[in-house]
């Protein structure tokens, strides 16, 4: 956040500013400290009541950073410059699942339009039988597109049906300048958010306790139809495994998209999210932001 002295700093230099436009240029010192005082309020207010957070340089075309107790953001570049998420878009993929579906442990055949579906997959069979549960692990955990198709039709009976829960979802999040058409995030044209958008649904979806746990499991065991042994997958985020505290949430890649990270870390039980979208060293770069963070910078 903006320390004190820089807010008093820009006081200073606005107030400055107001006086040459007014042509005051011997201001009497009453009339200047009513001035600063009003300005500095005004400023702390904006800064600290309204959380708009600081703008930071970073590596990612479109960043920010939130506070993941209370969702005041925290740093931001770009953050509401509309890009597209690709993998991230499952973020809101599960927590639309788990917000309406009643029963996540009875298995559901595989449909048809789950099958082949381009990307990274779970090679699902159609008509295999998988629970809701396993395949949110799929999901989240190997980024299964095929996995995003049969639950959108599990739960939404349609690809397209369950793209406007997603973005009731993304409504009730605060999202407001997000479109979902997929439930994967493979490129189309109207799919779209944006780096803070993605930190406020981001934000909401890890106040749910299954969300929670799903993005910070490491590894995954589902069942394999006509194997003789289970599925076994790890988690691509490798927050998990590379920064301390890191507890979530989801990668990203298409060559439209560029690499795009979702990225979580609690430490002493503090909880910061950071969202970065074209950006080369995603990794590097959240744990860079979380480390400035987590210092108070």
């Amino acid at each position: 956040m903006m320390k004190k002295s820089a807010i008093v700093a820009a006081a200073l230099a606005a107030v400055s500013l107001v006086g040459c436009a007014h042509g005051e240029k011997d201001m009497t010192n009453a009339h200047y400290d009513n001035m600063l005082n009003d300005t500095v309020c005004e400023t702390v207010m904006t800064d600290y009541a309204l959380g708009q957070g600081v703008s930071v340089s970073s590596s990612a075309t479109s960043m920010a950073l939130v506070d993941g107790d209370t969702g005041e953001l925290v740093y931001y570049k770009n953050c509401d410059e509309k890009r597209e998420p690709a993998s991230t878009t499952k973020i809101c993929t599960a927590i639309t699942v788990i917000d309406n579906c009643t029963n996540l442990d009875l298995p559901r055949p595989v449909p048809r339009e789950a099958v082949g579906v381009e990307g990274s997959s779970l090679y699902l069979q159609q008509g295999e039988m998988l629970s809701v549960r396993d395949l949110l692990y799929g999901l989240m955990l190997q980024s299964g597109n095929d996995c995003a198709v049969a639950l959108a039709i599990h739960v939404g009976g349609s690809v397209e049906g369950f793209a406007k829960m997603m973005n009731e979802t993304a409504k009730k999040a605060d999202a407001k300048n997000t479109n979902f058409v997929n439930p994967h995030g493979l490129h189309h044209d109207e799919h779209y958010t944006t780096a803070y958008d993605l930190c406020k649904i981001s934000y909401y979806a890890m106040k749910n306790e299954l969300f929670r746990e799903i993005v910070a499991t490491k590894r995954h065991k589902t069942p394999y139809a006509n194997h003789d042994y289970m599925r076994s997958f790890p988690n691509k985020n490798k927050i998990l495994f590379n920064y301390a505290g890191g507890n979530g949430i989801k990668t990203g890649f298409t060559k439209k998209s560029g690499r795009c990270l979702v990225s979580s870390a609690t430490r002493d039980g503090k909880t910061y999210i950071c969202t970065v979208l074209n950006c080369g060293d995603m990794f590097q770069e959240c744990m860079r932001l979380m480390d400035k963070a987590f210092s108070g910078e």
